[in-house]
């Protein structure tokens, strides 16, 4: 049984104090979530100072300062993403972060050698970044927030070819042309997985379309997983069940904090709950193969049935409807053989209940 790999989104919820991230991390360890992932940007290189809040950041921010201002005041440096990490390294869990710039990319793979990198939905049409990212890192994660299945593959072609490493300028056709090659298909399977995801927090669940991710599995033959942005636990332990083999949710200390993600995030006891739900779904899965388990097989006289005499027969006489009836437990003749019996005689007496034999 393959275990679901689970990230818990610290992202800027430490709202750029290190300390918290850390509080961040031991609520990941804690929970025994399998990696606690952050956000690498320098503001500067991502959001213009003229980029509008999104309605959700407004909600939870106010409309007073812009996102760069916003997202300015979320920003850790290199230098405490690396005493970061090596708290992480303490604490025995994975370190992750998303890089939304060339600058943080190569920070976080050439400084920190993550093998994993995470490329967010907003970045999904970003090709140059994700042909830089491609280019150097080992394995990459592909969120696919507000993606049409087209735009997914024109990402995959991108990544496809920053893996091959060609010399060749990127056009399109470059990338479609590595998208289709046998060597970039072995790739993208050895190392993307693919997260669907709804960009909207908290996203409603009507719009979560957890059944867009099979849709992405059957189309590309990949690994898929789930960043789930709704409220509660339910929806991202569903996925499990549906075969999400990573599962991303946002955490934070107090749900009540100020920024604009902690409304949206779980409590360090629903994380709990959630990484507990997901285990037992793992669990529940199981093989497929439909025999009875184990735990049941003591169960399988007692709740089935036989054929017994509804009433006295004597040696001789011969089975009818009148004087067989089934009853547990299960552990003489099936009812399947019912029939056979209308066609044969007793070979001793039998008493009422007693099961029938043939011998």
């Amino acid at each position: 049984m393959r275990k679901t790999y689970i990230i818990a989104e610290a992202g800027v919820n430490h709202n750029g104090d290190i300390e918290l991230a850390k509080e961040l991390v031991d609520i990941a360890v804690n929970a025994k979530a399998d990696a606690v992932k952050f956000q690498t940007f320098k503001t500067e290189n991502v959001i213009s100072i003229r980029a509008p809040k999104a309605e959700y950041q407004v909600k939870t921010t106010g409309s007073e300062e812009s996102q760069f201002e916003m997202v300015k005041k979320l920003e850790l440096s290199f230098t405490e993403f690396k005493e970061l990490k090596a708290y992480c390294d303490k604490r025995s869990i994975k370190f992750l972060s998303t890089p939304f710039d060339f600058e943080s990319a190569d920070f976080l793979i050439d400084e920190l050698d993550l093998q994993i990198i995470k490329i967010p939905s907003g970045e999904i049409t970003n090709a140059p970044l994700i042909n830089h990212i491609a280019r150097k890192s080992s394995k990459i994660i592909l969120s696919t927030g507000m993606s049409t299945l087209s735009e997914v593959e024109a990402a995959l072609a991108v990544i496809a070819f920053g893996f091959l490493r060609r010399d060749e300028t990127p056009t399109t056709e470059a990338f479609k042309a590595a998208f289709i090659s046998q060597e970039g298909q072995r790739l993208l399977k050895e190392r993307v997985t693919l997260l669907h995801c709804t960009t909207e927090y908290p996203a409603p669940v009507q719009d979560v379309n957890l059944l867009a991710m099979i849709t992405m599995r059957n189309a590309f033959g990949l690994q898929v997983g789930y960043s789930d942005h709704t409220e509660g636990i339910a929806v991202p332990i569903a996925a499990v069940a549906f075969g999400a083999t990573i599962i991303e949710k946002h955490i934070t200390y107090d749900k009540q904090a100020e920024g604009p993600d902690h409304k949206a995030s779980l409590s360090p006891e629903e994380l709990i709950h959630m990484v507990e739900g997901i285990r037992q779904v793992e669990l529940a899965k199981g093989s497929g193969i439909k025999i009875p388990s184990e735990s049941e097989l003591k169960n399988l006289n007692i709740a089935r049935k036989s054929i017994v005499a509804r009433k006295e027969i004597r040696e001789g006489e011969a089975f009818t409807v009148e004087n067989l009836s089934i009853k547990r437990p299960g552990k003489g003749i099936s009812p399947f053989q019912y029939w056979d019996l209308l066609m044969k005689t007793a070979t001793r007496d039998f008493d009422k209940d007693e099961g029938i034999s043939l011998l």
